[in-house]
Formats: C-alpha cells, structure tokens, sequence
C-alpha cells in the first residue's frame, strides 16, 4: 500500500508555523516524507497518529519521525505553536539513529526543554542567514539536539499512545481498507454501538471514519493509476474498495484536482 508523500525541495527544512491546511481543518491528511521529521511543540497541544499509534503531544514535546513512516495531526486547538524540520540523515549522527527508529516517536522531558528551545533558536536563525557556513553549523545544531535527547533518554516521561480502541481500528483499516468496511462492522468488531465508536474516532484521529477509509484508499487509487498501466477505472476503484467507479472518480478529483482517467493518462 503506498501514501502520499510530502517532500521539500531542500535536505534541511524548517518552518515555524503552521500550514495552510491545518489552520484551516485542524488536521493533516495521512502521508510521509523521505526525510526525518522533527516536531517540537511550543504551546498547545494536539493528537499525532504514527504508525498506528496515537500521542498526546504537549507543550515541550519533541516527535521524531523515520524517514517513510506514516504519520498525520489532528489539533484540538489550532491556536498553537509549533516548530517543524525535515531532514536528510546527514544531519542525524549516524551513531544515534538506530535509537530512533525503536518504536518510540515522542520525547517528554521538562529538564531539557530550555536547551531544546535554544538549539531550535539557533537553528532558525541559522536557516534564515543561509551563508556558506550554515549548512555545516546546522548539521552540529540537529547532532547536537539528538545527542541531547537519547543522553537524556532516561528521564523522559512515558506517554501513553491513546485510545487501544482507536489504536487498533486505526491499524485494522490500514491493512484491509480495500476490503468492505462499514462504521457498523468495525464498531460491533470492537463491541461498541456505531455512535460511540463515530464519537471517538473523530476525536482521536480528527477525521471522520469514512474520510480517513476513503483518504487511504484514494492515496492507494493515486500510486495504482501512476503506475498500473492498461488498468480501466472500474477496475481500480473495486481494488481500493470502491463499489461505484462514479462516486471513485468524484471523490478523487475533490482531493487531487484531477480525475482519475486524466492522472492515468500523465501516468
């Protein structure tokens, strides 16, 4: 199953804000990049969902996310502050990686939190300079911000990785989203009534149970008309687990500008 993947142009990113999508809804549609992700949250607060986990992120958290790991945000509050890089792994010692791709995504620990704004401060004062220097002082501000963290792995807080219910959902729709999932199948799955379990969903994950299904099938449908030539549409929307090729077709050119047949023709 394949997703959309959302790169820079650049191996180092940083961008203090939010973007234009997520001030706008409140989340991110589920996707990955080919670079690390790193998140600190300044104030506020908001639900990441990583590999079919959920955490609750606060005001001086730290997410690091690996390169190719699906991730999205839902925010309570959108009235919040945060700071995003993008890298490549050559600003991540090399010593320090396997540390991060162990399952564990979200990093609390109020002792560092003053250092781990200054290194950030120090960070984008030196993206925004961009001289022939920045570039290198960079690479020793984000070595410098992960050796920081797994020294002081020791004393972070656990944090508990959200709703079990949601938890598994979300990892059971992942892996058969093709397949004919309703609300009501998944929710008597679970032993909870439709309305509960729509409830929940919505306020764990901040997307509705049929916008999430249909956002990973429609990412599916994306990568299969790229590169599945001699395929008709019919044919793709049924693998997605669409029954209607007209509905497929609507619901795919609301999210991605085009229509299906179109897209294929690009390739």
């Amino acid at each position: 199953m394949s997703f959309i993947k959302f790169d820079p142009a650049e191996e180092f990113y940083f961008h203090h804000g939010m973007s234009k999508r997520v001030a706008e809804t409140g989340t991110s549609w589920p996707h990955y990049h080919s670079l690390y992700e790193i998140y600190f949250m300044l104030e506020g607060n908001c639900t990441y969902i990583i590999d079919n986990k959920l955490y609750s992120v606060q005001a001086g958290d730290i997410v690091v996310i690996p390169d190719g790991m699906i991730h999205h945000t839902k925010y309570d509050d959108i009235n919040h502050s945060r700071i995003l890089i993008n890298c490549s792994g050559k600003y991540i010692p090399a010593s320090v990686r396997a540390g991060f791709t162990s399952g564990t995504y979200l990093y609390r620990n109020p002792f560092v939190v003053d250092e781990v704004k200054k290194l950030f401060e120090k960070a984008e004062n030196e993206y925004r300079l961009g001289d022939i220097y920045s570039d290198e002082i960079l690479v020793c501000l984000t070595h410098s911000l992960f050796y920081l963290l797994l020294r002081n792995s020791d004393s972070c807080i656990t944090v508990d990785d959200g709703n079990r219910i949601i938890k598994e959902a979300v990892a059971y729709i992942r892996e058969n989203f093709a397949s004919d999932i309703t609300l009501s199948s998944l929710a008597k799955r679970f032993s909870v009534s439709p309305e509960h379990f729509s409830r929940m969903f919505k306020k764990e994950t901040g997307l509705g149970f049929s916008k999430y299904l249909n956002s990973l099938r429609l990412q599916y449908a994306e990568q299969l008309l790229r590169s599945a030539e001699g395929q008709n549409i019919t044919g793709i929307a049924e693998i997605c687990g669409f029954e209607d090729s007209n509905y497929f077709s609507k619901k795919f050119k609301e999210v991605y500008g085009i229509s299906p047949k179109k897209l294929q023709k690009k390739g």
